[in-house]
Protein backbone atom coordinates (compact mmCIF):
# COMPACT_ATOMS: atom_id res chain seq x y z
CA UNK A 1 0.00 0.00 0.00
CA UNK A 2 1.35 3.40 -0.51
CA UNK A 3 0.20 6.17 2.11
CA UNK A 4 0.43 10.10 1.09
CA UNK A 5 0.35 12.82 3.68
CA UNK A 6 -0.62 15.84 2.87
CA UNK A 7 0.29 19.28 4.73
CA UNK A 8 -1.78 22.25 3.33
CA UNK A 9 -2.37 25.59 4.89
CA UNK A 10 -6.16 25.47 5.69
CA UNK A 11 -8.35 28.62 6.24
CA UNK A 12 -11.02 28.67 9.01
CA UNK A 13 -14.52 28.56 7.39
CA UNK A 14 -12.98 29.50 3.81
CA UNK A 15 -15.05 26.16 2.22
CA UNK A 16 -14.04 26.90 -1.62
CA UNK A 17 -10.39 27.55 -0.69
CA UNK A 18 -10.20 24.51 1.73
CA UNK A 19 -11.72 22.14 -0.69
CA UNK A 20 -9.61 23.14 -3.79
CA UNK A 21 -6.30 22.67 -1.64
CA UNK A 22 -7.85 19.21 -0.99
CA UNK A 23 -8.39 18.44 -4.23
CA UNK A 24 -5.22 19.56 -5.75
CA UNK A 25 -3.94 17.17 -3.10
CA UNK A 26 -5.66 14.47 -3.99
CA UNK A 27 -4.63 14.86 -7.78
CA UNK A 28 -1.22 14.96 -6.58
CA UNK A 29 -0.95 11.95 -4.60
CA UNK A 30 -2.94 9.77 -7.19
CA UNK A 31 -0.48 11.20 -9.85
CA UNK A 32 2.64 9.50 -7.72
CA UNK A 33 0.32 6.56 -7.16
CA UNK A 34 -0.45 6.13 -3.66
CA UNK A 35 -3.71 4.89 -2.73
CA UNK A 36 -4.44 6.50 0.18
CA UNK A 37 -4.16 10.21 1.12
CA UNK A 38 -4.06 11.37 4.71
CA UNK A 39 -5.11 15.03 5.87
CA UNK A 40 -5.15 16.79 9.44
CA UNK A 41 -7.68 16.80 11.75
CA UNK A 42 -11.12 19.02 10.92
CA UNK A 43 -9.22 19.66 7.42
CA UNK A 44 -12.44 20.43 5.84
CA UNK A 45 -13.30 23.35 7.67
CA UNK A 46 -9.86 24.40 9.05
CA UNK A 47 -8.85 24.61 12.93
CA UNK A 48 -9.71 25.39 15.45
CA UNK A 49 -13.43 26.83 14.25
CA UNK A 50 -14.28 27.73 18.00
CA UNK A 51 -17.97 29.02 17.92
CA UNK A 52 -18.54 28.70 14.45
CA UNK A 53 -19.40 25.34 15.37
CA UNK A 54 -22.61 26.33 17.12
CA UNK A 55 -24.07 27.18 13.58
CA UNK A 56 -25.59 24.14 12.10
CA UNK A 57 -25.38 25.94 8.45
CA UNK A 58 -21.93 25.57 9.11
CA UNK A 59 -21.88 21.91 9.83
CA UNK A 60 -23.91 21.41 7.04
CA UNK A 61 -21.70 22.88 4.86
CA UNK A 62 -18.56 21.21 6.18
CA UNK A 63 -21.00 17.90 5.52
CA UNK A 64 -21.68 19.17 2.05
CA UNK A 65 -17.59 19.58 1.56
CA UNK A 66 -16.95 16.08 2.55
CA UNK A 67 -19.31 14.64 -0.17
CA UNK A 68 -18.11 16.85 -2.93
CA UNK A 69 -14.31 15.52 -2.04
CA UNK A 70 -15.45 12.22 -1.73
CA UNK A 71 -17.02 12.33 -5.14
CA UNK A 72 -12.95 13.26 -6.12
CA UNK A 73 -11.95 9.91 -4.59
CA UNK A 74 -12.22 7.17 -7.56
CA UNK A 75 -8.66 6.27 -7.72
CA UNK A 76 -7.02 6.99 -4.35
CA UNK A 77 -8.80 6.99 -1.54
CA UNK A 78 -8.67 10.07 1.61
CA UNK A 79 -9.11 10.51 5.39
CA UNK A 80 -10.38 14.04 5.74
CA UNK A 81 -10.94 15.68 9.15
CA UNK A 82 -14.89 17.70 9.97
CA UNK A 83 -17.23 18.26 12.89
CA UNK A 84 -20.57 16.01 12.31
CA UNK A 85 -23.83 15.91 14.16
CA UNK A 86 -24.15 13.91 17.01
CA UNK A 87 -27.14 11.31 16.66
CA UNK A 88 -27.63 10.00 19.42
CA UNK A 89 -28.85 13.35 21.25
CA UNK A 90 -26.89 12.61 24.12
CA UNK A 91 -24.56 14.92 25.66
CA UNK A 92 -23.08 17.25 23.03
CA UNK A 93 -24.22 17.59 19.92
CA UNK A 94 -21.57 17.28 17.47
CA UNK A 95 -18.82 14.80 17.22
CA UNK A 96 -14.80 15.74 16.08
CA UNK A 97 -14.79 13.17 13.16
CA UNK A 98 -12.97 11.32 10.34
CA UNK A 99 -13.78 10.19 7.24
CA UNK A 100 -12.41 7.35 4.94
CA UNK A 101 -13.60 8.29 1.89
CA UNK A 102 -13.51 5.80 -1.64
CA UNK A 103 -15.02 4.64 -4.50
CA UNK A 104 -16.66 8.31 -4.39
CA UNK A 105 -18.53 8.22 -1.07
CA UNK A 106 -18.14 7.93 2.45
CA UNK A 107 -16.82 4.07 3.60
CA UNK A 108 -16.02 4.89 6.86
CA UNK A 109 -15.55 7.17 10.02
CA UNK A 110 -14.25 7.36 13.45
CA UNK A 111 -15.17 9.94 16.66
CA UNK A 112 -12.88 11.89 18.25
CA UNK A 113 -12.31 10.64 21.91
CA UNK A 114 -10.24 12.67 23.82
CA UNK A 115 -11.47 15.97 24.06
CA UNK A 116 -8.80 18.50 25.11
CA UNK A 117 -9.80 21.40 27.82
CA UNK A 118 -6.11 22.58 28.92
CA UNK A 119 -4.25 25.46 27.95
CA UNK A 120 -5.78 27.08 24.37
CA UNK A 121 -8.33 24.06 24.04
CA UNK A 122 -11.97 23.87 25.08
CA UNK A 123 -13.21 21.22 23.13
CA UNK A 124 -15.13 19.65 25.18
CA UNK A 125 -17.38 23.52 24.63
CA UNK A 126 -18.22 21.48 21.12
CA UNK A 127 -17.65 17.98 20.51
CA UNK A 128 -19.04 14.51 22.35
CA UNK A 129 -16.40 11.92 22.43
CA UNK A 130 -16.91 9.14 21.51
CA UNK A 131 -16.62 5.78 23.83
CA UNK A 132 -16.30 3.41 21.17
CA UNK A 133 -13.14 2.80 19.06
CA UNK A 134 -12.85 0.16 15.85
CA UNK A 135 -10.19 -0.16 12.76
CA UNK A 136 -10.82 0.95 9.93
CA UNK A 137 -10.42 -2.17 6.76
CA UNK A 138 -8.44 -0.46 3.94
CA UNK A 139 -6.85 -2.75 0.70
CA UNK A 140 -6.82 -5.74 2.79
CA UNK A 141 -5.01 -4.00 6.04
CA UNK A 142 -7.12 -2.79 9.19
CA UNK A 143 -6.18 0.82 9.62
CA UNK A 144 -6.31 2.10 13.27
CA UNK A 145 -7.26 5.71 12.71
CA UNK A 146 -6.83 8.14 15.94
CA UNK A 147 -7.46 11.51 15.70
CA UNK A 148 -4.97 14.09 17.61
CA UNK A 149 -4.91 13.62 21.56
CA UNK A 150 -6.31 10.08 20.86
CA UNK A 151 -2.84 9.15 20.52
CA UNK A 152 -1.69 11.19 23.71
CA UNK A 153 -3.11 8.78 26.49
CA UNK A 154 0.63 7.82 27.03
CA UNK A 155 1.60 10.86 28.35
CA UNK A 156 -0.98 12.09 30.25
CA UNK A 157 -1.71 8.89 32.13
CA UNK A 158 -5.20 8.51 34.63
CA UNK A 159 -6.14 11.79 32.74
CA UNK A 160 -8.89 9.40 30.77
CA UNK A 161 -10.56 6.68 31.54
CA UNK A 162 -10.11 5.09 28.11
CA UNK A 163 -7.17 5.06 25.64
CA UNK A 164 -8.28 4.58 21.59
CA UNK A 165 -5.20 3.07 20.54
CA UNK A 166 -5.46 0.08 23.56
CA UNK A 167 -9.21 -0.20 22.25
CA UNK A 168 -8.23 -0.12 18.21
CA UNK A 169 -4.73 -2.75 19.04
CA UNK A 170 -7.62 -5.38 20.32
CA UNK A 171 -9.06 -5.34 16.18
CA UNK A 172 -5.34 -6.24 15.19
CA UNK A 173 -4.51 -3.25 13.00
CA UNK A 174 -2.27 -3.24 10.50
CA UNK A 175 -1.07 0.69 11.37
CA UNK A 176 -1.72 2.93 12.87
CA UNK A 177 -2.47 6.91 11.77
CA UNK A 178 -2.67 10.27 13.53
CA UNK A 179 -4.30 13.34 12.54
CA UNK A 180 -3.65 16.31 14.13
CA UNK A 181 -4.37 19.79 14.88
CA UNK A 182 -1.36 20.59 17.52
CA UNK A 183 -0.05 24.31 17.80
CA UNK A 184 3.26 24.95 17.98
CA UNK A 185 5.50 26.45 21.07
CA UNK A 186 8.97 26.32 20.51
CA UNK A 187 9.60 23.09 22.87
CA UNK A 188 6.36 20.80 22.01
CA UNK A 189 7.75 19.31 18.97
CA UNK A 190 10.09 17.07 19.93
CA UNK A 191 8.15 16.12 23.16
CA UNK A 192 5.40 15.18 20.29
CA UNK A 193 7.14 13.40 18.17
CA UNK A 194 8.57 11.79 20.97
CA UNK A 195 5.18 10.57 22.34
CA UNK A 196 4.39 9.36 18.80
CA UNK A 197 7.48 7.15 18.29
CA UNK A 198 6.57 5.43 22.14
CA UNK A 199 2.93 4.81 20.51
CA UNK A 200 4.68 3.09 17.50
CA UNK A 201 7.24 0.98 19.66
CA UNK A 202 4.53 0.43 22.13
CA UNK A 203 1.63 -1.45 19.64
CA UNK A 204 4.73 -2.37 17.01
CA UNK A 205 3.00 -0.83 14.26
CA UNK A 206 4.38 1.86 12.12
CA UNK A 207 2.49 5.11 12.84
CA UNK A 208 1.94 7.61 9.63
CA UNK A 209 1.00 11.37 11.73
CA UNK A 210 -0.15 14.17 9.73
CA UNK A 211 -0.24 17.63 11.47
CA UNK A 212 -2.06 20.71 10.71
CA UNK A 213 -0.11 23.70 8.95
CA UNK A 214 -0.83 27.29 9.32
CA UNK A 215 -1.44 30.16 11.63
CA UNK A 216 -5.03 30.98 12.37
CA UNK A 217 -5.39 34.06 14.38
CA UNK A 218 -3.07 33.31 17.60
CA UNK A 219 -2.32 29.72 17.07
CA UNK A 220 0.54 28.59 14.79
CA UNK A 221 0.50 25.17 13.43
CA UNK A 222 3.99 24.53 12.20
CA UNK A 223 3.15 20.93 10.35
CA UNK A 224 5.97 18.66 11.35
CA UNK A 225 4.11 15.33 10.00
CA UNK A 226 6.38 12.51 10.80
CA UNK A 227 6.27 8.68 10.05
CA UNK A 228 7.56 6.04 12.27
CA UNK A 229 8.54 2.65 12.02
CA UNK A 230 7.05 -0.54 14.00
CA UNK A 231 9.96 0.17 16.37
CA UNK A 232 9.28 3.97 17.30
CA UNK A 233 12.43 5.08 14.78
CA UNK A 234 11.45 7.95 13.15
CA UNK A 235 11.59 7.47 9.30
CA UNK A 236 10.91 10.92 7.72
CA UNK A 237 9.66 14.03 8.85
CA UNK A 238 8.21 17.19 7.28
CA UNK A 239 9.31 20.43 7.46
CA UNK A 240 8.35 23.08 9.61
CA UNK A 241 6.43 26.34 8.43
CA UNK A 242 5.77 24.97 4.61
CA UNK A 243 3.07 23.06 2.56
CA UNK A 244 4.01 19.57 1.51
CA UNK A 245 3.07 16.12 0.64
CA UNK A 246 4.53 12.87 0.56
CA UNK A 247 3.83 9.45 -0.42
CA UNK A 248 5.10 6.17 1.18
CA UNK A 249 5.70 2.60 0.33
CA UNK A 250 3.85 0.77 3.62
CA UNK A 251 5.65 -2.48 3.43
CA UNK A 252 9.36 -0.15 2.95
CA UNK A 253 8.25 1.47 6.29
CA UNK A 254 7.17 -1.42 8.56
CA UNK A 255 11.02 -3.19 7.75
CA UNK A 256 12.59 0.28 8.44
CA UNK A 257 14.10 0.46 4.77
CA UNK A 258 15.57 4.03 4.77
CA UNK A 259 17.74 6.64 7.56
CA UNK A 260 16.35 7.22 11.21
CA UNK A 261 16.13 10.21 11.69
CA UNK A 262 16.69 11.45 15.28
CA UNK A 263 13.93 13.09 17.79
CA UNK A 264 16.11 16.09 18.95
CA UNK A 265 15.37 19.74 19.25
CA UNK A 266 16.48 21.93 16.51
CA UNK A 267 20.49 23.01 15.69
CA UNK A 268 19.58 26.34 15.59
CA UNK A 269 17.48 26.64 19.24
CA UNK A 270 14.66 28.19 19.72
CA UNK A 271 14.93 31.77 18.69
CA UNK A 272 15.34 30.41 14.98
CA UNK A 273 12.32 28.47 15.96
CA UNK A 274 10.29 31.05 17.04
CA UNK A 275 11.50 33.53 14.12
CA UNK A 276 9.97 31.24 11.76
CA UNK A 277 6.99 30.88 13.48
CA UNK A 278 6.38 34.44 13.92
CA UNK A 279 6.70 35.13 9.97
CA UNK A 280 4.54 32.49 9.02
CA UNK A 281 2.10 33.61 12.07
CA UNK A 282 1.83 37.14 10.70
CA UNK A 283 2.10 36.20 6.81
CA UNK A 284 -1.15 34.07 7.52
CA UNK A 285 -3.10 36.63 9.67
CA UNK A 286 -2.73 38.56 7.15
CA UNK A 287 -3.31 36.30 4.08
CA UNK A 288 -6.13 35.21 5.76
CA UNK A 289 -7.93 38.41 7.27
CA UNK A 290 -7.56 40.03 3.50
CA UNK A 291 -4.94 42.98 5.24
CA UNK A 292 -1.86 43.58 2.54
CA UNK A 293 -0.05 46.34 4.55
CA UNK A 294 1.53 47.46 7.84
CA UNK A 295 2.95 49.93 9.80
CA UNK A 296 4.69 50.19 13.24
CA UNK A 297 6.01 52.64 15.53
CA UNK A 298 10.06 52.14 14.95
CA UNK A 299 12.02 53.64 18.01
CA UNK A 300 15.55 52.47 17.68
CA UNK A 301 14.98 49.84 20.02
CA UNK A 302 15.44 46.07 19.91
CA UNK A 303 12.07 44.98 20.08
CA UNK A 304 10.56 47.76 17.21
CA UNK A 305 13.49 46.21 15.49
CA UNK A 306 12.51 42.69 15.39
CA UNK A 307 8.79 43.12 14.88
CA UNK A 308 9.94 45.09 11.90
CA UNK A 309 12.30 42.35 10.18
CA UNK A 310 9.25 40.33 10.85
CA UNK A 311 7.05 42.04 8.86
CA UNK A 312 9.92 42.52 6.29
CA UNK A 313 10.00 39.32 6.00
CA UNK A 314 6.16 38.14 6.09
CA UNK A 315 4.61 40.67 4.07
CA UNK A 316 7.35 42.11 1.29
CA UNK A 317 9.40 45.55 2.12
CA UNK A 318 6.42 47.16 -0.29
CA UNK A 319 3.98 46.25 2.47
CA UNK A 320 5.98 47.65 5.46
CA UNK A 321 5.68 51.43 6.75
CA UNK A 322 8.24 52.39 9.90
CA UNK A 323 7.42 55.76 11.26
CA UNK A 324 9.89 57.13 13.45
CA UNK A 325 8.26 59.61 15.93
CA UNK A 326 11.30 61.31 18.31
CA UNK A 327 10.59 63.14 21.65
CA UNK A 328 11.68 65.50 24.20
CA UNK A 329 13.72 62.67 25.25
CA UNK A 330 14.74 60.09 22.27
CA UNK A 331 18.46 60.06 21.71
CA UNK A 332 20.16 61.32 18.11
CA UNK A 333 21.58 57.73 18.10
CA UNK A 334 18.11 56.06 18.49
CA UNK A 335 16.81 57.70 15.70
CA UNK A 336 19.80 57.09 13.76
CA UNK A 337 20.24 53.72 14.07
CA UNK A 338 16.12 53.12 13.74
CA UNK A 339 16.92 55.03 10.04
CA UNK A 340 19.86 52.47 9.37
CA UNK A 341 17.46 49.45 9.71
CA UNK A 342 14.99 50.70 7.70
CA UNK A 343 17.67 51.46 5.24
CA UNK A 344 19.15 48.48 5.42
CA UNK A 345 16.22 46.34 4.94
CA UNK A 346 14.66 48.57 2.03
CA UNK A 347 11.07 49.78 3.49
CA UNK A 348 9.70 52.60 3.80
CA UNK A 349 9.86 55.33 6.50
CA UNK A 350 9.02 58.46 8.08
CA UNK A 351 10.26 60.81 10.91
CA UNK A 352 7.08 62.77 12.75
CA UNK A 353 8.22 64.66 15.97
CA UNK A 354 5.77 64.46 18.76
CA UNK A 355 7.31 67.34 20.57
CA UNK A 356 4.14 69.62 19.32
CA UNK A 357 1.78 67.18 20.15
CA UNK A 358 2.52 66.57 23.77
CA UNK A 359 3.74 69.74 24.35
CA UNK A 360 -0.13 70.43 23.25
CA UNK A 361 -1.34 67.99 25.63
CA UNK A 362 0.62 69.25 28.49
CA UNK A 363 -0.88 73.06 28.04
CA UNK A 364 -4.53 71.81 27.49
CA UNK A 365 -3.97 69.58 30.80
CA UNK A 366 -1.68 72.43 33.02
CA UNK A 367 -4.31 74.00 34.70
CA UNK A 368 -5.19 70.68 36.16
CA UNK A 369 -1.70 69.42 37.00
CA UNK A 370 -0.60 72.27 38.67
CA UNK A 371 1.33 71.58 41.90
CA UNK A 372 2.00 68.04 40.92
CA UNK A 373 5.18 66.51 40.22
CA UNK A 374 5.87 65.42 36.49
CA UNK A 375 5.91 61.81 36.55
CA UNK A 376 4.08 58.45 34.88
CA UNK A 377 1.18 61.10 33.54
CA UNK A 378 3.87 62.98 31.59
CA UNK A 379 5.20 59.73 30.11
CA UNK A 380 2.11 58.16 29.10
CA UNK A 381 0.93 61.42 27.30
CA UNK A 382 4.55 60.57 25.25
CA UNK A 383 3.38 56.88 24.71
CA UNK A 384 -0.30 58.19 23.67
CA UNK A 385 0.80 60.93 21.26
CA UNK A 386 2.31 58.16 19.09
CA UNK A 387 -0.32 55.69 19.08
CA UNK A 388 -2.36 58.24 18.04
CA UNK A 389 -0.42 59.52 14.98
CA UNK A 390 0.56 55.68 14.40
CA UNK A 391 -3.07 54.82 14.61
CA UNK A 392 -4.15 58.05 12.29
CA UNK A 393 -1.88 57.43 9.47
CA UNK A 394 -3.34 53.51 9.70
CA UNK A 395 -7.15 54.83 9.60
CA UNK A 396 -5.89 56.99 6.39
CA UNK A 397 -3.55 54.49 4.69
CA UNK A 398 -5.75 51.37 5.53
CA UNK A 399 -2.05 49.77 7.35
CA UNK A 400 -3.00 47.81 10.27
CA UNK A 401 -0.55 49.08 13.29
CA UNK A 402 1.58 46.42 14.12
CA UNK A 403 1.96 46.04 18.46
CA UNK A 404 5.61 45.60 19.42
CA UNK A 405 5.67 45.10 22.60
CA UNK A 406 7.11 41.96 24.00
CA UNK A 407 6.29 39.03 26.48
CA UNK A 408 8.30 40.48 29.85
CA UNK A 409 6.87 43.86 29.44
CA UNK A 410 3.05 42.24 28.93
CA UNK A 411 3.64 40.34 31.77
CA UNK A 412 4.39 43.04 34.41
CA UNK A 413 2.82 45.76 33.18
CA UNK A 414 5.25 47.82 31.48
CA UNK A 415 3.60 49.56 28.53
CA UNK A 416 1.22 52.29 28.20
CA UNK A 417 -2.55 51.49 27.65
CA UNK A 418 -3.72 53.28 24.10
CA UNK A 419 -0.40 54.02 24.41
CA UNK A 420 2.56 51.42 22.82
CA UNK A 421 0.02 48.97 23.33
CA UNK A 422 -1.76 49.81 20.75
CA UNK A 423 -2.43 47.22 17.50
CA UNK A 424 -4.26 45.13 15.66
CA UNK A 425 -1.45 42.07 16.50
CA UNK A 426 1.10 41.46 18.81
CA UNK A 427 3.80 39.27 16.87
CA UNK A 428 6.41 39.47 19.98
CA UNK A 429 3.64 39.51 22.66
CA UNK A 430 4.63 35.48 23.36
CA UNK A 431 8.88 36.44 23.42
CA UNK A 432 10.37 37.54 26.00
CA UNK A 433 12.73 39.89 26.36
CA UNK A 434 16.18 37.56 27.04
CA UNK A 435 14.78 35.79 23.43
CA UNK A 436 14.09 38.95 21.31
CA UNK A 437 17.67 39.75 21.89
CA UNK A 438 18.43 35.86 20.93
CA UNK A 439 15.88 36.53 17.67
CA UNK A 440 18.10 39.83 16.87
CA UNK A 441 21.19 38.19 16.58
CA UNK A 442 19.86 34.97 14.40
CA UNK A 443 18.57 37.91 12.32
CA UNK A 444 22.00 39.58 11.96
CA UNK A 445 23.64 35.98 11.52
CA UNK A 446 24.69 36.52 8.68
CA UNK A 447 25.16 39.82 8.25
CA UNK A 448 24.40 42.85 10.28
CA UNK A 449 20.58 43.94 9.58
CA UNK A 450 19.91 45.47 12.71
CA UNK A 451 22.54 47.68 14.11
CA UNK A 452 24.58 46.55 17.05
CA UNK A 453 24.02 49.69 19.18
CA UNK A 454 20.35 48.80 19.33
CA UNK A 455 21.22 44.91 20.45
CA UNK A 456 24.11 46.58 22.72
CA UNK A 457 22.29 49.37 24.69
CA UNK A 458 20.50 49.27 27.50
CA UNK A 459 16.85 49.17 26.73
CA UNK A 460 15.09 52.22 27.57
CA UNK A 461 11.55 53.33 26.84
CA UNK A 462 13.19 57.18 26.52
CA UNK A 463 10.53 59.17 28.42
CA UNK A 464 12.71 60.78 30.54
CA UNK A 465 16.20 61.90 30.55
CA UNK A 466 18.87 58.93 31.16
CA UNK A 467 15.75 56.17 31.69
CA UNK A 468 16.46 52.72 31.39
CA UNK A 469 14.09 49.88 32.43
CA UNK A 470 15.91 48.45 34.93
CA UNK A 471 15.19 51.44 36.92
CA UNK A 472 11.79 50.27 37.10
CA UNK A 473 12.41 46.12 36.76
CA UNK A 474 14.99 43.37 37.19
CA UNK A 475 17.54 42.94 35.09
CA UNK A 476 15.55 40.92 31.60
CA UNK A 477 17.86 38.00 32.46
CA UNK A 478 16.35 37.80 36.08
CA UNK A 479 12.80 39.01 35.49
CA UNK A 480 12.30 36.60 32.91
CA UNK A 481 13.59 33.64 34.70
CA UNK A 482 11.17 34.15 37.54
CA UNK A 483 8.40 34.63 34.82
CA UNK A 484 9.03 32.03 33.07
CA UNK A 485 9.31 29.65 36.09
CA UNK A 486 5.65 31.40 37.92
CA UNK A 487 3.63 31.12 33.87
CA UNK A 488 5.19 28.29 32.50
CA UNK A 489 6.46 26.10 34.92
CA UNK A 490 3.69 26.68 37.43
CA UNK A 491 5.80 27.42 40.49
CA UNK A 492 4.41 29.71 43.08
CA UNK A 493 6.14 32.12 45.03
CA UNK A 494 8.34 30.06 47.86
CA UNK A 495 9.39 27.66 45.30
CA UNK A 496 10.81 30.36 42.79
CA UNK A 497 12.70 32.16 45.67
CA UNK A 498 13.58 28.33 46.62
CA UNK A 499 15.34 28.10 42.92
CA UNK A 500 18.00 31.15 44.23
CA UNK A 501 15.89 34.23 43.31
CA UNK A 502 15.72 37.37 46.28
CA UNK A 503 12.51 36.74 47.80
CA UNK A 504 11.83 40.75 47.80
CA UNK A 505 12.44 40.80 43.61
CA UNK A 506 9.99 37.36 43.10
CA UNK A 507 7.25 39.01 45.09
CA UNK A 508 7.30 42.48 43.43
CA UNK A 509 7.58 40.52 39.90
CA UNK A 510 4.79 38.63 40.58
CA UNK A 511 2.40 41.41 42.14
CA UNK A 512 3.31 42.99 39.16
CA UNK A 513 2.38 40.48 37.02
CA UNK A 514 -1.10 39.85 39.13
CA UNK A 515 -1.87 43.99 39.08
CA UNK A 516 -1.25 43.85 34.87
CA UNK A 517 -4.36 41.65 34.22
CA UNK A 518 -6.79 44.14 33.49
CA UNK A 519 -3.91 45.79 31.00
CA UNK A 520 -3.59 42.17 29.25
CA UNK A 521 -7.18 42.21 28.64
CA UNK A 522 -7.00 45.09 26.31
CA UNK A 523 -4.43 44.33 24.48
CA UNK A 524 -4.34 42.89 20.41
CA UNK A 525 -3.89 39.21 19.74
CA UNK A 526 -0.74 37.52 20.37
CA UNK A 527 0.72 35.31 18.37
CA UNK A 528 1.72 31.97 20.92
CA UNK A 529 5.29 30.58 20.11
CA UNK A 530 6.20 29.25 23.98
CA UNK A 531 4.14 26.64 25.95
CA UNK A 532 1.95 29.47 28.16
CA UNK A 533 0.66 32.60 26.38
CA UNK A 534 -0.71 35.36 28.32
CA UNK A 535 -4.00 35.07 26.85
CA UNK A 536 -6.53 32.78 26.31
CA UNK A 537 -3.80 30.10 27.77
CA UNK A 538 -4.03 31.57 31.10
CA UNK A 539 -7.21 32.96 32.22
CA UNK A 540 -7.09 34.83 35.71
CA UNK A 541 -10.61 36.99 37.19
CA UNK A 542 -9.13 40.42 37.37
CA UNK A 543 -10.15 40.93 41.26
CA UNK A 544 -8.44 37.64 42.10
CA UNK A 545 -6.54 38.16 45.65
CA UNK A 546 -3.07 38.38 45.24
CA UNK A 547 -2.16 36.09 47.74
CA UNK A 548 -4.06 33.25 45.96
CA UNK A 549 -2.01 33.49 42.94
CA UNK A 550 0.93 33.48 43.88
CA UNK A 551 0.66 30.66 45.96
CA UNK A 552 -1.02 28.52 43.30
Amino acid sequence: MRIALAQPNYHVGNFKYNTALTLRAIQDAEKKGAELIVFPELSVCGYPPRDLLFSDVFIRECLRQVEKIAEACRGVAAIVGSPTFNPEQNGKSLRNTAFLLQNGRIQATYHKGLMPTYDVFNEYRYFEPADTFHTIPFKGRRIGLTVCEDIWNLQNQGMYSVNPPDELFRENPDLLINISASPFAWNHGPNRLRVLSENARLYKLPLFNVNLLGGQTDLIFEGGSAVFNPQGKMMDLFPSFEEALRVYDLDEVINGRGKEIPIVPENDGKCRLMMDALVMGVRDYFRKTGLKQVILGLSGGIDSAVSLVVAEKALGKENVWAVLLPGPHSSDHSVDDAVALAENLGVRYDIISINDTVSSLEKSLSPLFKGKEPGVAEENLQARARAVILMGLSNKFGHLLLNTSNKSEAAVGYGTLYGDMCGGLSPLGDVYKTDVYGMAKVINSQQEIIPENTISKPPSAELRPDQKDSDSLPEYDVLDDILCKFLEENMDAASIEESGHDSATVRKVLRLVTGSEHKRRQSPPVLRVTAKCLGAGREMPLEASYEAIINC
